[in-house]
């Protein structure tokens, strides 16, 4: 980088046959230009300008060394037009993971959208439960959510989600409703993959083993089984929120529930994110609550 140093104003002072103009052209005082045209003298050994009250011209040897820099500035420009152009019209492969329902429900459908919106975009999209290694499998990005163990990754956080648990009004009728999380082993509660729901008591979190006549690791078939008046779920609000908002579902133990947690992209830290990839990760963080 001293390479650098002091070649951008000598190309400007060049251009313009002027230090205050060429001051003026890049935003800083006259004697800057002058101290940095000065050090790159003393540093190629060799006098670029001549100077008069009136006038600023190229020696020999600045007119030489002219003819080669202003092509790497060019070069330079052009370059950063060229991440500019990315910036606006990305291309190229994005590899990214998430996890399956989530990326079914959310993530996938904003992808869609993204890459209708860059056609010149290809993306890989798989999606799994498992923690896939970022770094030895290739991938750009991995959704997560909830706490983060990796500290060899960057993240990002899109949005948060919440723990409900609930049941039907049918089931409410029929059976009463728990009031405290201890309650729980006296009702049916319908499990996913996990025997133990989450809950807070006292700031602290508290996990409450469970059981019940169905255990089912979709979402979506614990949801249907609740509907239907079979017992007790605990899910994500992106399985139950509809149906608590349409009365459809009764929302319990509320006082209860579990702190928010959040839902991160993640990338590996030893990988400067793309253009491409800056520009969907700003694209997920805008559109996954609209």
């Amino acid at each position: 980088m001293f390479l650098w140093e002091g070649v951008t104003e000598f190309v400007t002072v060049a251009q313009t046959h002027s230090f205050t103009q060429a001051g003026q052209r890049l935003g800083i005082s006259t004697a800057q230009v002058s101290r940095q045209v000065s050090a790159l003298e003393r540093r190629l050994n060799e006098k670029l300008f001549y100077r008069t009250t009136r006038k600023v011209s190229l020696t020999q040897s600045g007119q030489v060394y002219y003819q080669h820099c202003h092509q790497l500035i060019e070069g330079l420009e052009a370059a950063e037009r060229a991440m500019s152009n990315l910036q606006d019209h990305p291309r190229g492969l994005i590899k990214i993971t998430a996890p399956v329902t989530y990326g079914e429900e959310r993530v996938v459908p904003l992808i869609n959208d993204f890459a209708l919106k860059y056609p010149q975009v290809e993306v890989k999209i798989h999606l799994s439960n498992q923690t896939i290694n970022l770094s030895e499998d290739g991938y750009d990005l991995a959704i997560r959510i909830g706490h983060l163990n990796d500290s060899t990754m960057m993240a990002k956080k899109l949005s948060v989600r919440m723990l409900y648990t609930c049941a039907s009004p049918s089931y409410i009728e029929t059976f009463g409703a728990p009031h405290t999380p201890s309650e729980l082993e006296q009702h049916n509660c319908l499990l996913g993959s996990k025997d133990y729901w989450r809950f807070q008591e006292l700031q602290k979190q508290k996990n409450i083993r469970v059981s019940g006549t169905l255990k089912c690791n979709s979402g979506y078939g614990l949801v249907d089984a609740a509907l239907k008046g079979m017992g007790i779920i605990q899910l994500p609000d992106f399985y139950v929120q509809d149906h608590i908002e349409s009365g459809h579902l009764l929302s319990l133990l509320d006082v209860y529930r579990e702190k928010e947690e959040g839902i991160w992209a993640v990338y590996p830290n030893n990988r400067m994110l793309s253009a491409k990839v800056r520009l969907l990760v700003d694209y997920l963080e805008q559109e996954v609550n609209a």
